[in-house]
């Protein structure tokens, strides 16, 4: 790799933060963002919230009892104790700090990110254990964040990112992704741009490789024709044959009634990406 990488954008990580809860599979995630700061040599910060949760009595009910809600308050800061603690313990070792609040985990996530630079998160789909009290799915917060996710497999401890895979689109949401990925770009050994039914001429791909050579990154395109697999499954098989342990893409997707409805790829890597997914916005 040649020594004339552009210092016009940053190629490192500050901050990595990841959200913290009580269920199956939450010390491996911390573990992980822990081992990640630790090789990106950046901070982590770690983050709890939880809401009252009071009995309800249906729309004839008078005030709700002191005792019930003073019960439901001790229930939420223990278990934003036992989350402090399980942080502290799961990640001793790197430079980090704590945030909690008595507020909706994902959007006290969707605040606390403007100090972060990455957000960890547990992948979350039909296979993986559900997430416990507390827990925020990448779904949750992707579209709003402002900030690159990266999703987790549950099987996986660490990532080296010597082979990625970037899947191209010329939108918005692929360029974001591009940028947001190069501190783990300019480490990496392969970096392959996969555009899949379109002419990497006309849909930028070359230009892709060539904006990433002035950091050093020799990135090389390859191309697929629309087939009957999903394009989140070419993604993953080329990801398989390339031996690489991260995708990077954009995510796609806008809100209806409350709700995010995403687009099918982005969809299917939230659930399924077989290997670490970093994803921007």
């Amino acid at each position: 790799m040649s020594d004339t990488r552009s210092t016009a954008q940053p190629l490192g990580f500050g901050t990595l933060l990841t959200p913290v809860h009580l269920g199956t599979g939450a010390e491996a995630t911390i573990r992980f963002a822990a081992q990640l700061a630790r090789c990106l040599s950046c901070r982590l910060i770690g983050t709890g919230a939880d809401q009252l949760e009071l009995p309800y009595y249906g729309d004839g009910a008078g005030m709700v009892d002191a005792v019930l809600v003073e019960n439901a308050r001790a229930v939420m800061e223990e278990d934003l104790a036992k989350a402090q603690a399980l942080f502290r313990r799961a990640a001793d070792g790197v430079a980090l700090d704590w945030r909690s609040a008595v507020d909706a985990p994902a959007g006290f996530v969707l605040t606390q990110s403007r100090a972060a630079d990455l957000v960890v998160l547990a992948r979350q789909g039909g296979g993986d254990p559900p997430l416990g009290r507390m827990g925020v799915a990448p779904g949750d917060v992707v579209l709003e964040l402002g900030r690159p996710i990266l999703i987790v497999p549950q099987e996986v401890e660490r990532l080296a990112a010597r082979s990625v895979v970037i899947a191209w689109k010329d939108t918005r949401e692929s360029r974001r992704a591009v940028q947001d990925a190069l501190p783990f770009l300019v480490r990496a050994d392969v970096v392959t741009v996969l555009s899949i039914g379109a002419d990497p001429a006309d849909d930028g791909a070359q230009d892709v490789c060539g904006y990433l050579a002035q950091y050093g990154i020799a990135a090389r395109v390859v191309t697929r024709p629309k087939s009957s697999a999903t394009v989140a499954a070419e993604i993953a098989d080329l990801a398989k044959l390339q031996n690489a342990d991260l995708i990077v893409a954009g995510a796609y997707g806008h809100s209806r009634l409350r709700e995010w409805i995403f687009g099918g790829v982005t969809r299917d890597l939230i659930e399924t990406t077989p290997v670490c997914c970093l994803m921007s916005h």
